[in-house]
């Protein structure tokens, strides 16, 4: 099934929702024994494998961090190859005052916000959907 690759469509039916619990992204050795089953998402660089995991499994398994996030799904299947998109969400959001992280999978983007701006981000989503609903 492919993903909406019309940005207008995507930031007008990107229906945002603020997924529960604190994330934070951990740096593990390639040699770590992975579970997959307790991890968010992750990413092999040369210095190492990123993790994104809930902050409750970090503090059980030791592992350090120095950022704690909220995560927000975006539930439109955007397409991988669509233009523009992450651009209007770090933008709008950066207008903001607010960081952002996004993940691209295979049928959402996932936004991670400093914990402190989950509600603001929120707020800023939201508001920048209803603007492209009132341009249809």
């Amino acid at each position: 099934m492919s993903g909406e690759t019309d940005l207008s469509t995507i930031l007008s039916k990107m229906q945002p929702v603020l997924n529960e619990g604190d994330y934070v992204f951990v740096s593990v050795d390639h040699s770590y024994p992975l579970d997959i089953s307790f991890v968010h998402g992750t990413f092999k660089e040369k210095e190492g494998t990123t993790l994104i995991l809930k902050r409750e499994k970090a503090d059980d398994l030791g592992l350090k961090y120095a950022y704690v996030a909220s995560c927000i799904t975006l539930n439109i299947h955007s397409a991988l190859e669509a233009v523009g998109f992450t651009a209007a969400i770090s933008n709008t959001l950066a207008n903001n005052g607010i960081s952002c992280n996004v993940v691209a999978a295979f049928y959402h983007d996932h936004i991670f916000v400093d914990k402190q701006d989950a509600n603001d981000a929120m707020e800023v989503l939201l508001g920048l959907m209803n603007l492209y609903n009132q341009k249809k």
